[in-house]
């Protein structure tokens, strides 16, 4: 990737996320975060990522509202950016967090059920053990 194209994507989640924030007043984007964007060599299209907080059909309605107002978003960023030409915008939900927080959840059940049983939890098993014979 090319020192501008990374340099416009820096700047396209700054200024969408600046834009969302304080100009866009749909009650659907109540918790939407903006983690990160693919913009392509030519900087014609952009893949914005967000994270939603809420369920699926939050999650829905979000993108719904944003993929809405991909024009209006991408003439403000043009105009912020100072670009010519501002890239096509779409909006897509990150997984990567849901991801992450599932293994984190695997990785601790998987430490607990390693972790050592206390003593007095041993041996009161062999001891009814014993005693049912």
């Amino acid at each position: 990737m090319g020192v501008r194209q990374e340099r416009v994507q820096a700047q396209l989640v700054e200024e969408i996320s600046e834009i969302i924030r304080t100009q866009l007043r749909d009650p659907r984007l109540g918790f939407v975060t903006l983690t990160g964007a693919e913009i392509s060599r030519d900087l014609r299209h952009a893949k914005v990522y967000v994270s939603v907080l809420g369920d699926k059909e939050a999650r829905a309605q979000s993108l719904k509202a944003l993929n809405g107002a991909a024009g209006l978003l991408r003439g403000e960023f043009a105009r912020r950016a100072h670009l010519r030409v501002a890239p096509e915008l779409e909006f897509r939900y990150d997984e990567g967090i849901e991801r992450g927080q599932h293994i984190f959840e695997l990785l601790h059940s998987i430490e607990a059920d390693l972790r050592p049983q206390p003593e007095g939890a041993a041996q009161e098993g062999s001891v009814e053990g014993a005693g049912a014979d």
